[in-house]
């Protein structure tokens, strides 16, 4: 009897790992999911429909010894993988008058999430000021969506419904400055961003970028390298398969990375020289937009969307940074101090500390406002002027020539 390993998800699929062909899953994946695997690794035996076993014949018994060691081999693989891949048992969770918010674990390069939507909801919970608990769980919603949350024991996914959901319990309303006009042109922005950008920034981190995005996921055991490359092209050709069918998918390589360079473009001619998007307030708008170029800014090193959003278009790179220094005290980055200190820094400046699995996490117990605005020396929150890039609009001109004389 010959036996096979697989990968078995509550989805009513099996993936075969011990076979010599290509890996299919039976799910499709929404906009909002970076297909996570749920399930168990299991030995099975596969049964000898074509008399394999039988043509070996009487005096082939050491063949058969070796297939049965194969056997219990593999199976003892299995068990191993299962150990590496499983996910924690689902848990009771007191979620009462605490928002748990259920996403994808941290990557192992400093940034949040490699997840848009999954940065986005973490981003939005600070900037509303919500304290929040992270559940790494990589457990999808019942609408097998990620992320996703919990309040009073009522699950809730889609960052919009989400949003929903928080704005008409608890009273937030980061759009309360918006007028009428001003919201239907976030609105209209924020489907270009989750819709269209998306799937750009998606064919960049899981196809033409694959290899890099792999030594950032987090993995942990003997076969971590292994199950990462298992993971990375599992993604590849679930991201490939619907791309294809939104319809992006059906350009070349090329016109799929202009019309990415289009969408950034749009967003940098809609930011000009504001502090944000929609003006000098924040809105659930920089939530968004932020959770997406995060990725080009931060996980997509030496690609297009990089150099093109830390060249060309460096206003939505210091946009980028205003968020993450102002919401993200503890993510640190290796370039901290080359684009907005000066060359004088000290060394202690440049030591970081790993992102933080925070708890209960609130934005206000855990940095202080920023200084006066009329200090005239430069920090990490300032830009070569003085001026702060948090609380002042900055002369993009200004900066470009300063750069280009750099």
């Amino acid at each position: 009897m010959h036996w096979g390993v697989g990968f078995a998800s509550s989805r009513s699929c099996v993936v075969e790992l011990s076979r010599n062909q290509s890996l299919t899953l039976g799910w499709c994946a929404g906009s909002e999911e970076h297909f996570s695997f749920y399930g168990d690794i299991i030995a099975f035996p596969w049964q000898d429909y074509g008399g394999i076993m039988a043509g070996l014949g009487s005096d082939s018994w050491w063949k058969k010894t070796l297939y049965l060691t194969g056997g219990a081999l593999l199976a003892a693989a299995a068990y191993l993988l299962h150990e590496l891949l499983a996910i924690r048992k689902e848990q009771e969770i007191d979620s009462k008058d605490a928002i748990i918010l259920h996403q994808f674990s941290r990557p192992n390069n400093g940034v949040p999430s490699l997840s848009p939507f999954c940065l986005k909801m973490e981003t939005y919970l600070r900037m509303a000021d919500l304290p929040y608990q992270n559940y790494f769980d990589g457990k999808l919603s019942p609408q097998e969506k990620m992320p996703w949350i919990e309040y009073n024991r009522k699950k809730v996914s889609g960052t919009e419904f989400i949003i929903d959901f928080l704005e008409e319990k608890l009273g937030v309303n980061l759009n309360k400055n918006l007028g009428p006009h001003e919201r239907a042109v976030s609105r209209a922005v924020t489907k270009m961003v989750e819709e269209h950008f998306y799937w750009t920034l998606a064919y960049c981190q899981w196809v033409d970028n694959l290899h890099e995005t792999q030594k950032m996921l987090s993995c942990r055991g003997p076969f971590s390298d292994l199950l990462k490359w298992i993971l990375c092209h599992l993604t590849k050709g679930i991201v490939k398969r619907e791309m294809y069918g939104h319809g992006i998918g059906r350009f070349s390589e090329e016109e799929i990375y202009k019309l990415m360079e289009k969408d950034m473009r749009s967003l940098a001619g809609l930011l000009g020289d504001k502090k944000y998007i929609m003006g000098p307030k924040l809105s659930t708008l920089d939530a968004t937009v932020f959770g997406h170029l995060a990725q080009a800014m931060w996980t997509l090193p030496g690609t297009r969307p990089e150099r093109l959003i830390k060249g060309e278009l460096i206003n939505l790179a210091m946009y980028c940074e205003r968020i993450r220094r102002k919401f993200w005290p503890e993510w640190h980055q290796d370039d901290d101090n080359t684009l907005y200190e000066s060359e004088e820094s000290s060394e202690a400046s440049k030591t970081h500390t790993p992102l933080q699995d925070f708890s209960f996490y609130s934005r206000t117990e855990t940095f202080d406002e920023e200084g006066t605005e009329n200090s005239i020396s430069q920090t990490p929150d300032t830009d070569y002027t003085g001026q702060s890039l948090f609380d002042s609009d900055v002369d993009m001109d200004d900066y470009t020539d300063h750069a280009q004389c750099k």
